[in-house]
């Protein structure tokens, strides 16, 4: 409908620009369709224009294209609001004339449009503004008259201000708009001549963003106009706020001349949601409508943040849901001498135009015409009627917030024509002026009135700086706009936004409401974002093992460094505890206390032994080597205290050379024995003669040519790759295993290989002698000592292998002491037993024995 009234437009005013050229031609001046004519308009040098919504609609009709279609006309009810924006321009002017600095001489004069909000409207006085056809004209006039219009204040409206600026600007022609906020209007190339007084809606988005970011609110609703201001607005918010990690539930648009359908459905998703916050950045006459409308039934408990537009508009106070609401508006002013401007309007001054006249009679029900109008119904006004007691947008001007906008806009047209026509404070009011030249000094203009600085920037527009509002319950019961806070863009970044005072919220209380869709997950979880739901819908997890977060709602843990582990709640890396075998542990003074008791025991056999030594059972079978292998057995014992404490480098050293060397000592003695006995009973055979060559040097020698084998396998590990103390992260994620890392695992399993080799060939030879007579006979005992040396450390190495952390060396002590004591109990208890408890059985008689000697 609005494209086919624009188009009809537009082919008027080409036709009527046709006939001002043409016009002489044709004898006369015929002007094609009924010119708008001004609500408010008065005389002068130069012409101001203005274009305000004074009227909520405009009234439209179905065009059939077979007859001309009636002029375009306003209707619908009177925002008293926009009709005090309009008195301000006639204000600013009739101060402007009465000033002796500016424009001294000069006599500014205004016509004044109500576009009704309206792109149509808008597009038809803007024509009529730049072509100078804003009088209605006589035969007898030329129709040649050039642009009366110095500049344009206006529009109220984004959408209506767009048009008009793509008219305007072809023709240099500067508008300045005290109500549109739309940030595409910033853009210098599509609209080079417009102005603001008002911040671009680009600051107050981010500024909404910012603030809902600072309460918590991440889960939020939003409705706009369906206009520019509305959509290109939220545009903005929805792109901030989605840097701020917020989510939107919802996002409806809706524009006073849609369907009530529309309007239902928008309500109905506002009930449905489980946002308890909503953003509206909608014009005053939409969002009107949409309260109305929620009005109709109950609705939930909401938080509303509202865009400047319509959240100080005198007339949304009536609607009790928005109690607690916060938002922007344009800070507050005050304009000396304009209320009493405002209430100096008598009866007989209404009725000089029509649009006062409408105010009147809607403000005091009543009729100024002398009798009752039949269509009005109304009593006629008795003249008692008085402004100072009507309580309406019109006449409050508590809180001055626009209307100071119109005010600086027109005073800044004014600037920028006294810096063309005036020098020295005189000024020349017959030089014609190009718009051109009204624009370039527009861009110049800086200037301060009433302690409010007005200038411009490269985009036209002022520097952001806004109030925050808070409507709150007074004792009275009424509800007011209180201001809470200030946002400022000419502040450092971080430092725009401030508070003042408190906020009263929905509720009544100062706690700030919750909106939220998953609540803050703690620290030690991350966010898991639900799927196919907004980012704000998340589960929390718990960070993995080596993993923290040490803020709320974290998206990612951070894994910790290797030498810590996180708490028990994750929330921070601690230095990982270092486990060894330590000395003050029980299991280390148990394993220590049994090494000790064991060399005690060997040390106290070799004694006994020695005040023995004469005894037939101790010189039987190589003394000698019996004193060596207690000798070595009390090494073995000894060495195992090497394992304990915390590992060095010289103590992982020793401890796996200690005791290979001292265990090969150990079994090359048994050896000895072993092979002295078989060599013994071979003795006793006719004509053998083979103890000769097993003598006690030769039994010397071979117990240190098995040891010297040993050492040098030693020598060698320790040379090439010898063990060094590591720290084995691991075994154990949430500790530090310290221990001897081999070095050569050659090397080790060599020194051990070595040691099973040496063992295992004493075993094989005490199983061949375990029938040889048992009084004399140690090969008994030493078979059953190398089995168990055998059999502990055949099960060592699963053990050793598959043992974690200290265990592990513990293992290894183990098998040291228990194959140490399998050695000395079945080889020197029983002879240990004899000397101490059995002496009568220590004779050369019963060590010869009875028995005869059995075959091999």
């Amino acid at each position: 409908m609005y494209n086919n009234v624009l188009l009809i437009v537009t082919l008027q005013c080409i036709i009527t620009r046709l006939y001002v050229v043409y016009g002489n031609r044709l004898g006369s001046c015929i002007l094609q369709g009924d010119p708008q004519p001004p609500v408010l308009f008065d005389e002068g040098d130069f012409i101001i224009g203005g274009a305000f919504s004074i009227h909520y609609y405009l009234r439209t009709e179905k065009h059939t294209y077979t007859m001309r279609p009636q002029s375009l006309e306003c209707s619908g009810s009177m925002d008293f609001r926009e009709l005090r924006f309009a008195r301000v321009l006639q204000f600013a002017i009739q101060e402007i004339n009465n000033s002796s600095d500016l424009l001294p001489g000069i006599t500014l004069g205004y016509r004044i449009y109500d576009s009704c909000g309206s792109v149509p409207m808008a597009v038809k006085l803007s024509f009529q503004l730049a072509n100078g056809l804003d009088l209605i004209f006589n035969d007898n006039d030329s129709c040649s008259k050039s642009a009366a219009v110095a500049a344009l204040v206006g529009e109220s409206g984004s959408t209506p201000s767009i048009s008009i600026s793509r008219l305007y600007g072809p023709f240099g022609i500067p508008q300045v708009s005290h109500y549109a906020t739309c940030a595409c209007l910033s853009d210098k190339r599509q609209h080079p001549t417009f102005f603001r007084t008002i911040p671009s809606d680009h600051h107050q988005a981010a500024a909404l963003a910012r603030m809902v970011k600072r309460f918590g609110w991440t889960w939020i609703g939003a409705v706009r106009s369906d206009s520019d201001y509305g959509n290109n607005g939220m545009a903005s918010f929805l792109k901030a706020a989605e840097e701020e990690g917020i989510c939107v539930e919802y996002s409806e648009a809706y524009y006073r001349t849609q369907p009530r359908s529309k309007l239902m459905r928008v309500a109905d998703v506002i009930r449905r949601s489980t946002a308890r916050v909503i953003v509206a950045f909608m014009a005053s006459g939409d969002m009107r409508l949409l309260l109305e409308e929620l009005s109709q039934q109950p609705l939930p408990p909401m938080q509303w943040i509202g865009s400047e537009a319509w959240f100080t508009d005198p007339e949304m106070l009536r609607f009790n849901m928005c109690i607690g609401g916060v938002g922007f508006a344009i800070p507050r002013s005050v304009i000396p001498g304009f209320r009493t401007f405002l209430l100096d309007l008598s009866p007989q001054r209404a009725m000089k135009f029509p649009l006062l006249t409408e105010f009147w009679e809607s403000s005091f029900s009543c009729s100024l015409k002398q009798q009752t109008g039949p269509s009005t119904g109304m009593p006629a006004c008795d003249g008692t009627e008085d402004l100072g007691r009507l309580k309406n947008p019109y006449t409050d001007t508590s809180q001055l917030r626009i209307s100071n906008m119109v005010y600086k806009a027109t005073y800044a047209i004014a600037h920028a024509l006294h810096g063309i026509i005036c020098n020295e404070k005189k000024c020349n009011k017959n030089i014609k002026i190009e718009p051109r030249e009204v624009l370039d000094k527009l861009k110049q203009v800086k200037f301060s009135k009433n302690n409010y600085s007005v200038s411009f920037d490269a985009y036209g527009d002022p520097v952001a700086v806004y109030e925050l509002v808070n409507w709150q319950l007074q004792k009275d019961g009424s509800i007011d706009f209180v201001t809470v806070g200030k946002y400022d863009s000419s502040q450092p970044k971080g430092k725009e936004f401030s508070l003042s005072r408190a906020i009263i919220w929905y509720d009544g209380t100062e706690e700030v409401p919750v909106s939220v869709c998953s609540e803050s997950c703690p620290p030690g979880t991350r966010k898991a974002v639900q799927k196919g739901r907004p980012v704000c819908c998340y589960d929390c997890i718990n960070c993995a093992d080596g993993e923290i977060s040490n803020d709320t709602d974290c998206l990612d843990c951070h894994e910790c460094l290797s030498d810590y582990w996180p708490n028990n709640e994750k929330n921070k890396c601690l230095r990982k505890p270092v486990e060894f075998l330590s000395w003050d542990e029980i299991l280390g003074i148990i394993l220590a206390a049994f090494s000790v008791a064991g060399s005690l025991v060997a040390l106290s056999m070799a004694l006994v032994f020695y005040k023995n030594r004469a005894s037939p059972i101790v010189r039987a079978n190589n003394s000698e080597l019996s004193f060596l292998l207690l000798f070595s057995l009390t090494l073995c014992f000894l060495c195992s205290l090497t394992f304990i404490g915390q590992p060095t480098e010289w103590s992982c050293m020793l401890r796996h050379t200690a005791f290979g060397i001292t265990f090969v000592l150990c079994i090359s003695c048994v050896l000895g024995k072993t092979i002295v006995v078989l060599m013994a009973f071979k003795a006793t055979l006719p004509g053998s003669n083979v103890m000769k060559w097993f003598g006690p040097s030769q039994q010397r020698l071979s117990v240190f040519g098995f040891t010297l084998v040993q050492i040098i396998i030693c020598v060698l590990w320790l040379t090439i790759s010898p063990p060094f103390p590591y720290k084995n992260m691991q075994h154990y994620k949430d500790k530090i295993i310290l221990e001897c890392s081999l070095g050569s695992a050659v090397g080790f399993w060599a020194v051990l290989g070595y040691i099973g080799l040496l063992a295992f060939l004493c075993f094989v030879l005490a199983f061949l002698a375990r029938k040889l007579p048992d009084n004399f006979n140690e090969a008994k005992f030493i078979t059953f000592s190398m089995l168990i040396f055998c059999a502990v450390w055949i099960t060592f190495v699963p053990a050793y292998v598959s043992s974690p952390g200290k265990f592990t060396v513990a293992v290894e002590i183990f098998a040291i002491l228990a194959s140490s004591f399998g050695l000395i109990l079945c080889i020197f208890a029983p002879k240990f037993f004899i000397i101490i408890f059995r002496p009568e059985r220590n004779t050369k008689k019963h060590i010869m024995g009875k028995v005869p000697s059995k075959a091999l």
